[in-house]
């Protein structure tokens, strides 16, 4: 971490209400557990940004609003702009490998079949923080569905809670 450069912390999702509560925006609703409710974001570098210090250190928050598989355009503009080294980026995403509520981290890696990650990747290069979010798959709950349908599936009420519980043991 460069300590005299600012920390982008970038949740996955897609945008718009359509999306809002799928297992795919897990990411979004993790960045926005750090930000307080009543905070004003700006709409920047295809993303909404909130911008904060935190003990001394600026912190830039962001939700990319360039739906998921193209998230590498809006993680490369707010690096490009703000002089964010790639050790600085920290991305929040849904996992749908780890079980629902599990929580792992790690810096660079594959990307899994994650189009999001791939995206970034190929946008910024692959070493950076990744706090990824279990969601399940769908054969752990017995169901033979695309995967694709999975992770655009609504949250049940229980799993939405599940999954705030393991964002509220999240160390930024």
């Amino acid at each position: 971490m460069q300590e005299n450069k600012p920390i982008l912390i970038v949740g996955l999702g897609n945008p718009g209400t359509k999306y809002e509560r799928t297992r795919h925006n897990v990411g979004f609703v993790a960045v926005r557990h750090f930000v307080p409710e009543d905070s004003v974001w700006r709409k920047e570098h295809e993303a909404l940004t909130y911008t904060e210090k935190i003990n001394g250190k600026k912190f830039i928050f962001a939700l990319p609003q360039t739906f998921m598989n193209n998230s590498g355009d809006a993680v490369r503009a707010l690096m490009t702009f703000y002089k964010i080294p790639l050790e600085n980026l920290i991305v929040i995403h849904d996992d749908m490998d780890l079980k629902i509520g599990s929580l792992r981290e790690k810096i660079g890696g594959g990307s899994a079949g994650h189009n999001g990650i791939k995206s970034i990747d190929a946008a910024v290069g692959p070493e950076y923080r990744r706090i990824r979010i279990g969601i399940g798959h769908p054969r752990d709950v017995g169901l033979a569905i695309d995967p694709a349908d999975w992770v655009l599936g609504k949250l049940s009420d229980a799993e939405f809670k599940v999954i705030n519980d393991v964002i509220s043991k999240i160390n930024l």
